[in-house]
């Protein structure tokens, strides 16, 4: 099947970092899902390596020995060590290395996630502005590598249906979605991204009656955002979530299993980490334009800031950073590498149910996502699943 363009069209699109919504591109199940997953295991997964970065190298190594990984599920790349890369370098030294390391080895139907490691391109450039720009995280254009194998067009501008989103009780197989999950392996060092594989295997010795999850709305309101917080709270089982409908800002909670707030654009969110007790496995998401536009450190004395003061700024934008989430202990953390726009956000009434229902990390962040081929990143081991 060909991955259709968005056929609703926003009357007035948005920006998360002015903190307005537009309307949902598409309506998704909204009941408590009850699945029985078969969790795919590390024969559905492949390791994305740069041979050209030494941490990359590090990390498929050190994940590939701690799940048992096989050596024929690691494909190693040749690019340069940078986070933006043209569209021209992505296809000649990202996704065709990869095409060939899962059609010679025949595991294009058999490989479900594919995992990239920091040192591998972060970010796609392209022309255009709005829901039709053709930049887009490689994370996201490498979901649509199933489809291009299998002779189907997609094009370049603007997000693409993500025909997994709001599935939340049908199995991940294929041909049944023609995609890949493609999760990233990344953090500010490498000692970041080990511990963040580490953590997803304790969480397998996590029961999933174990712990919160934490929604931080703004202000109360019903506008789309807050009423996904709202909706996460309702469909969540009764006392496994703390819902703050007030301006205050949640920070130092014990026991989170998940997390979900407006973060820096949320004006009285000033602090870079939430500072949470988290317990391994636990999962974050923000709707934050830019979260994930690096993953290079900042200074320590960097804070968040405002669009008006560009001395708060760090590459460009000063709103918080997805691996300040992962340095705080989150196991999965969401973000973006350019403005999404709100609705192609995760919806946290999408991603925590499901979660906690049974599925791996993978499956309960795309089945949250509207859009393939757009600004989203998935960080974390895609196997990881608390313990059923």
């Amino acid at each position: 099947m060909e991955f259709p363009r968005r056929v609703s069209r926003l009357a007035r699109l948005t920006s998360c970092a002015f903190l307005a919504a537009a309307a949902l591109p598409a309506q998704a199940p909204k009941a408590l899902p009850k699945p029985e997953p078969r969790h795919a295991g590390i024969e559905s997964v492949l390791v994305v390596a740069n041979r050209k970065s030494d941490v990359s190298g590090r990390i498929a190594r050190y994940y590939a020995l701690r799940r048992g990984i096989a050596a024929e599920r690691l494909c190693w790349i040749d690019t340069k060590e940078e986070e933006s890369i043209t569209r021209a370098v992505y296809e000649a030294e990202v996704e065709k290395p990869i095409r060939a390391c899962l059609a010679s080895r025949g595991l294009v139907e058999k490989v479900l996630y594919i995992v990239l490691t920091k040192g591998v391109p972060l970010r796609v450039l392209g022309a255009g502005t709005g829901t039709q720009a053709e930049g887009a995280s490689a994370d996201s254009e490498l979901t649509l590598l199933y489809s291009r194998i299998h002779g189907k067009a997609t094009p370049l501008a603007g997000p693409l249906a993500n025909p997994f989103f709001g599935h939340t009780q049908t199995p991940f197989t294929h041909p049944s979605f023609p995609m890949y999950l493609v999760t990233r392996l990344d953090a500010y060092d490498f000692t970041g991204v080990k511990g963040l594989i580490d953590r997803a295997l304790q969480a397998e010795r996590i029961s999933n009656d174990r712990g919160k999850i934490y929604l931080d709305m703004k202000d109360g309101t019903d506008e789309p955002g807050e009423s996904w917080l709202r909706d996460a709270a309702i469909l969540l089982p009764a006392g496994r979530s703390v819902l703050e409908q007030t301006p205050a800002v949640l920070y130092g909670q014990p026991d989170a299993l998940g997390y979900a707030s407006w973060g820096s654009n949320d004006a009285h969110h000033k602090e870079r980490r939430p500072n949470f007790h988290w317990l391994p496995g636990a999962l974050a998401t923000e709707y934050v334009s830019t979260d994930g536009r690096s993953f290079l450190r900042p200074p320590a004395t960097w804070r968040i800031g405002t669009w008006a003061n560009t001395t708060d700024w760090y590459l460009g934008s000063p709103q918080s950073m997805s691996a300040d989430l992962i340095e705080d202990g989150a196991t999965g953390v969401s973000g973006h590498v350019n403005e999404p726009y709100l609705p192609y956000t995760p919806h946290p009434d999408l991603l925590f149910p499901p979660y906690l229902a049974g599925r791996n990390l993978a499956e309960a962040f795309y089945v949250s996502m509207p859009a393939l081929s757009w600004m989203n990143v998935i960080i974390g081991d895609p196997l990881c699943h608390l313990r059923r």
